[in-house]
């Protein structure tokens, strides 16, 4: 799998200087604006709006989103992250959004009234529905970490994202995504895609096969619960 992780306050409005991944338009990769956010407001004015609605007044510096590319215009994001820092750049604040296969979203806000120290944990309350074989009941444990190594004359920045679930009975799942950055260029999104041509279609696809296997398992099922009023949580 792969990830784009774009700053979006240097980022503003400019496209992307790549041929074979563009913003807002078709292409091997591609990443549209309209997916994220309310796809209404640009998304430095929704998400400074929605972090000081929720009482985070000074998340004035850099923005990154982490998240899955459109592969020939098809994108499902389980989960996208926003790391949103404080002008001395610090980590202030971590919004998770969340989808499910029905066509729903819910924002998770991680925010402990001051600097994020990577690697802490953080929680939050489950409330939105995602696995039929999970109740919306317990909580999540995040951990976000990075770290840098040198190769040769070359500096890579590390980056992990743990989120684990916890039900009434203790820990039932956990999950992790990790990988490293590069700087975004043809050669990268060429190797990406013909690596993995059909990645988002397979993260739908794997989705099912493993709601199969747990079904035929006779795993208990969940029918769906109506989603929760408020768009965003803690």
């Amino acid at each position: 799998m792969y990830f784009l992780r774009l700053p979006l306050r240097s980022l503003g409005d400019k496209p992307f200087s790549t041929r074979l991944c563009s913003r807002n338009g078709f292409n091997l990769l591609s990443f549209h604006d309209a997916d994220h956010g309310n796809g209404a407001a640009s998304l430095l004015d929704w998400i400074d709006t929605l972090l000081k609605g929720e009482g985070v007044p000074d998340a004035d510096g850099e923005v990154w989103l982490q998240t899955m590319p459109r592969v020939l215009g098809y994108v499902f994001n389980p989960v996208s992250f926003w790391f949103c820092h404080r002008a001395d750049g610090a980590l202030r604040a971590i919004v998770c959004d969340v989808r499910n296969t029905f066509g729903e979203r819910h924002f998770y806000l991680l925010d402990t009234g001051g600097e994020i120290a990577y690697g802490s944990e953080l929680r939050a309350r489950k409330i939105f529905h995602v696995s039929p074989f999970f109740p919306v009941e317990g909580g999540y444990r995040f951990r976000f970490m990075r770290a840098m190594r040198r190769r040769r004359d070359d500096e890579q920045h590390l980056y992990l994202a743990c989120v684990d679930y916890d039900d009434s009975a203790g820990p039932a799942l956990q999950t992790s995504v990790s990988g490293t950055a590069a700087p975004l260029s043809d050669a990268r999104v060429a190797r990406a895609f013909f690596c993995y041509p059909l990645m988002t279609l397979g993260v739908v696809a794997m989705i099912h096969v493993h709601a199969l296997r747990l079904w035929l398992k006779r795993v208990p099922f969940l029918s769906k619960p109506a989603p929760p009023q408020q768009e965003v949580s803690r």
